[in-house]
């Protein structure tokens, strides 16, 4: 199965980012055939490296390594939306990557399950 996770909130202020990568990491423990993840708008800086949020708070850097970590997942960020936001590619976590919106849609196209936080 193919699953196809959209995120577009920052990583701190709302929890949609927070949840999504809960459900994420969950759905890596069943194996999905395919998960991949679409940081847009303010959610590209969920993959950004080096984060610091204040003690007791949850991590979205470490959570979204988590996710990356399962061979069969991947995180494509939306290059407007860092260009909007002066994220560099040199910035990002391993494993998160510079997209477009052919491959988002090639992806919902692609994709049994969509999901849009």
């Amino acid at each position: 199965m193919k699953i196809l996770i959209i995120l577009n909130d920052a990583p701190y202020g709302s929890e949609r980012s927070y949840n999504a990568l809960r459900l994420a990491k969950s759905l890596t423990k069943r194996d999905p055939a395919e998960l991949t993840l679409f940081l847009m708008a303010d959610a590209v800086t969920c993959a950004r490296q080096g984060q610091k949020p204040p003690s007791g708070y949850y991590n979205i850097e470490l959570m979204l390594k988590a996710v990356l970590r399962h061979e069969n997942s991947r995180a494509l960020l939306c290059g407007t939306c860092m260009d909007a936001r002066g994220l560099t590619d040199e910035e990002l976590i391993d494993g998160a990557q510079r997209s477009d919106m052919e491959a988002l849609s090639t992806a919902t196209c692609d994709a049994d399950k969509v999901l849009v936080f």
